[in-house]
């Protein structure tokens, strides 16, 4: 049964494998004993492999081991833990966060508790996997809007009014869409949210450490300050450059989670390599914002050089630059045509994505000349594949 599952995603070029790599993460990695030109990763910032935090995060194993060992109700948190929460609190401007072992959990957790049966959730149409996923498992009545439509989210605030009588409301959005890289009018969002009385739940995972001087995220880019119905989720796997999550709120929304989040109270809790890795890099960042400037520039130079050459990409301030093709099979054969070419980019396919694309993810650590080249390379393959 499963291997006709197989053959079907093979014939509908959906199939997917594995690529290790035998290198550090950073601007270039070697896969299958070839050096290529990375544009495929999160490490927006270049701090997975940044030798002033791997040093730091050495000393840190020394002092508290490697595994956590049991949950963070029992025994699994050390002071490290606590301290990286403060730090986010801080960076959030909350009053406090609360840590997860990786941003599906923290998704899927924090929604599901915080609206359930007799509550209502709104959700952008283009929302991760792991909103998604917590939608679903969620009690509440769900709604969907356009993408990135906040006059559309209020004519579904109008007609859900009509149709159910609900309690807590919750919008759910990106801040950076993963798939996109545009940025949601968190502004406008906010202003509904007050004027229908809802919680705003923003998924900051590519926003954190990339929008705002210091990598404070989505809210930062609009001057917004967290006010008590803004819950904010951020990733420690993307510009922080380890592996986890946060939320980060008013103390009351913390507790609550606290008590009643099944993927917090229920899972292993984050490791110390990664707890270490995540407080050394925020502070990093804090002492070298230069690095938030250099990405954006680079963010901004690709985009305007694959406008140049004909590419229909928005010139916004995020790493995440999709280029999209309206066919499996193309994406395929140029994804392909770079990697041969010394560049990686995987396609990324349906059901990731309704419209096959390229998604190029741009570090602080690209020169402009790598930029230059990716640009001038998909030309030609866009050219010369069918």
């Amino acid at each position: 049964m499963f291997i006709e599952k197989t053959q079907y995603l093979k014939g509908k070029n959906l199939f997917r494998f594995i690529n290790d790599r035998a290198t550090p993460q950073g601007r270039t990695i070697t896969i299958d004993d070839r050096a290529l030109l990375n544009f495929s990763s999160n490490d927006y910032l270049g701090l997975a492999s940044n030798p002033d935090v791997v040093a730091l995060v050495k000393l840190a194993v020394e002092a508290y081991g490697v595994g956590a060992g049991a949950s963070r109700l029992l025994s699994g948190g050390t002071t490290l833990h606590g301290e990286l929460e403060e730090e986010l609190a801080a960076l959030k401007c909350t009053q406090r966060a609360v840590l997860f072992s990786s941003g599906y959990h923290a998704n899927v957790g924090a929604i599901q508790a915080l609206a359930g049966a007799g509550d209502a959730i709104f959700s952008d149409e283009l929302n991760h996997a792991s909103i998604i996923d917590g939608c679903r498992l969620s009690k509440a009545q769900k709604f969907i809007y356009v993408h990135n439509n906040p006059s559309h989210l209020e004519e579904v605030f109008q007609a859900a009014s009509i149709t159910s009588k609900t309690g807590i409301k919750l919008v759910v959005t990106e801040s950076v869409f993963s798939m996109d890289g545009d940025i949601a009018q968190l502004d406008e969002l906010q202003g509904l949210c007050k004027k229908y009385k809802a919680f705003l739940y923003v998924d900051d995972a590519h926003g954190s450490g990339v929008l705002g001087k210091y990598g404070e995220g989505g809210l930062a880019y609009f001057g917004i300050k967290p006010d008590n119905n803004i819950i904010q989720m951020g990733t420690l796997s993307k510009a922080f450059g380890a592996l986890g999550a946060f939320i980060a709120g008013t103390a009351e929304i913390i507790e609550y989670l606290i008590n009643t989040s099944r993927t917090l109270i229920y899972t292993t809790a984050m490791s110390v390599p990664d707890v270490a890795a995540s407080l050394y890099a925020i502070r990093y960042i804090k002492e070298h914002d230069e690095i938030l400037v250099a990405l954006l520039q680079r963010a901004l130079y690709c985009r305007k050089l694959l406008k140049s050459a004909g590419f229909d990409v928005p010139l916004i301030e995020t790493p995440i630059v999709p280029v999209i093709l309206n066919d499996i099979q193309k994406c395929l054969n140029v994804s392909a045509y770079l990697k041969e070419k010394g560049i990686y980019v995987p396609a990324i396919r349906p059901p990731t994505v309704k419209t096959p694309r390229l998604r190029v993810s741009l570090s602080c650590n690209h020169r402009m000349e790598d930029i230059e080249y990716l640009v001038n390379t998909l030309s030609d393959g866009f050219d010369r594949c069918q």
